[in-house]
């Protein structure tokens, strides 16, 4: 006895983020490709990508605990939550901030 096996399963969600300015980008290729949703549009791009050749230009990131007093931890939670950021993004954007200090 032959089984016919589909040749795809049916397609299933997937969520991620993205920034605003791929959001308005998927909206231009969409029209220029004369393509019917977003959906169409990641799959076409993912079809044409070269994930062979894919390499993450992400840095790698390591979990650390540090003691801070709790008003500077209140402060930086309200922060956050004003911002629409995490934390942790603006203790690194802070670290980054700090200038190299000078060598005599």
């Amino acid at each position: 006895m032959m089984f016919l096996m589909p040749t795809s399963k049916p397609a299933a969600p997937l969520t991620f983020d993205l920034p605003v300015s791929l959001i308005a980008k998927i909206e231009n290729i969409r029209s220029d490709h004369d393509l019917g949703s977003a959906s169409e549009v990641v799959r076409m791009a993912l079809a044409k990508f070269d994930l062979d050749g894919f390499t993450s230009d992400v840095e790698e990131h390591t979990q650390i605990s540090v003691r801070i007093d709790a008003a500077t931890r209140k402060g930086l939670k309200r922060a956050a939550k004003a911002k629409d950021v995490s934390v942790g993004a603006i203790v690194r954007a802070a670290l980054e901030a700090v200038p190299a200090k000078k060598k005599r």
